[in-house]
Formats: C-alpha cells, sequence, structure tokens
C-alpha cells in the first residue's frame, strides 16, 4: 500500500489500508465490517486463501490482513449489530469503516436539549458546519486500538487523520466482540 507509513504498527496499516480500499469505493457507501487475521498464520494455515488475497511469501510477518465480513444487515442499529459477534479464535482483531455527520466541538453548545434521536439527526444534518466524515476503527483482542478518520471535504491520503483514542464510543464497541 503506496500511502501507508512502514514504520507504523500493524494495527495503523491495517486500519489506513481499510482506509484506502473504502475511500476506493467513494462515498455514501454502507458501513463494512473486517477481520483482522495474522498474515503469517493465514499464508500458513490457508495458502489457497491467502494466494486468492494476493498474499506473497517474504511480507513481513507480523502484518495482519482484513477480511471483509458479509454485508451489515441495513436497518439494523450498529451498536445492536455488533452485540450479535462473536469472532473464531484465528482473528486477531477487527475493524469497522463507517460514514459519519459531525460537527466541530464549537456548535456543541447550540445543540438543542431534548431531541429524540431522529430529530438529533436530522438538526445534525441541516447545520451549516456539519461536516462529512469517513471513521475507520480498528481493534485487537489485546486492547489495542487505532483509527483513520478522514473528512469528505479533504478526501486526500496525505490528510487522514490516525490515533488510538479518535473515536473511543466505536472502539469499545468493537472490543466488546472479543469478550466472553
Amino acid at each position: 500500500m503506496s500511502n501507508t507509513p512502514m514504520a507504523a504498527s500493524p494495527l495503523t496499516r491495517a486500519v489506513l489500508e481499510i482506509d484506502e480500499y473504502a475511500s476506493g469505493l467513494g462515498w455514501d457507501q454502507p458501513a463494512r465490517l473486517f477481520a483482522l487475521v495474522d498474515t503469517a498464520r493465514l499464508r500458513t494455515q490457508e495458502p489457497a486463501l491467502a494466494s486468492q488475497l494476493g498474499l506473497r511469501d517474504g511480507q513481513e510477518s507480523t502484518a495482519l490482513t482484513p477480511i471483509e465480513q458479509d454485508e451489515i444487515p441495513a436497518g439494523k442499529p450498529l451498536d445492536e449489530f455488533l452485540g450479535t459477534i462473536a469472532w473464531p479464535a484465528a482473528v486477531v482483531g477487527c475493524a469497522l469503516t463507517v460514514e459519519r455527520l459531525m460537527l466541530p466541538p464549537s456548535a456543541e453548545a447550540s445543540v438543542p436539549q431534548g431531541l429524540s434521536e431522529a430529530r438529533l439527526a436530522k438538526w445534525v444534518a441541516e447545520h451549516p458546519d456539519r461536516q462529512e466524515v469517513r471513521m475507520t476503527v480498528g481493534v485487537l483482542r489485546n486492547g489495542t486500538r487505532d483509527s483513520a478518520l478522514r473528512l469528505r471535504e479533504k478526501d486526500s491520503p496525505t490528510e487522514v487523520l490516525t490515533g488510538g483514542a479518535l473515536v473511543p464510543g466505536l472502539a469499545e464497541a468493537l472490543a466488546a466482540t472479543f469478550e466472553d
């Protein structure tokens, strides 16, 4: 992947790879869920799948390979859907990419109180300072987290913000998919 720093952690590289993949699909896409598997283990245990995914011998042994899962059911709230997931032992992490509208911190004071979730979503969608953002969040079984945020108005690989604490609520929801 051309835009991923080689010094980045395996999780950061996986999150950026997913962000780049989602970017290639364009905007206004549904949420996408990915299993993260150990690349070296995948090549050893599933050589046909590794070949199909274009994984070559000699690639970094600490790399993670994202494998897109079935489509997330339309109309089902994301938190409810994530609550139904259980990963097999071979999956070392997971990631989700989702688009949302967000407001700058300066707009928080003007949010009307007492709105239903639907009315609040409508209010945000009509706010003049709203921004569309694609969030890609990844977590590992061991608790490691990372995220990539891309604004639609700055849709460039050089404008992607990364960090482990950028989307804590979504990271928590993904981490919960690994709890027994």
